[in-house]
């Protein structure tokens, strides 16, 4: 998880989040490909082990269709989520934001077309942006 960010800046500054809101926002970002990975899992009909967990909960009456939606719609929704917050926070860079923050990457191993300055306000506009966006 090698970002080279300080995890707290200045109060002053007009993306500062706390350092400890800022960790947890940074770990809901790095589930990204798990979440794509399940939603992609998800294609078709919904697995047996879905229905027998359901079925166990509810006394044998189960509803996998509905069970398979929501778990679509939940992964789904989380990393539009975190897609469009890297378009709206970095624009031209948001691939590259994108690809940094769900896989931890620093400036360094990304190597964005900008510097350390502007690369590092896309950044913590991000994060204040899903800040915002996950209250």
């Amino acid at each position: 998880m090698g970002t080279n960010i300080r995890p707290e800046v200045s109060e002053n500054n007009k993306y500062w989040i706390s350092r400890h809101r800022y960790y947890e926002l940074k770990h809901f970002c790095l589930q990204y490909p798990e979440w794509k990975k399940s939603y992609i899992s998800l294609d078709g009909l919904p697995m047996r082990s879905l229905c027998t967990a359901d079925s166990a909960r509810s006394n044998g009456v189960g509803k996998p269709t509905e069970m398979y939606a929501e778990a679509r719609i939940y992964y789904k929704d989380r990393m539009e989520m975190v897609e469009k917050l890297a378009e709206k926070a970095a624009g031209d860079l948001a691939g590259l934001l994108l690809k940094a923050v769900t896989e931890g990457l620093s400036f360094e191993k990304i190597g964005p077309p900008c510097c350390k300055e502007v690369w590092y306000a896309a950044y913590r506009r991000f994060f204040w942006l899903l800040d915002k966006a996950r209250k």
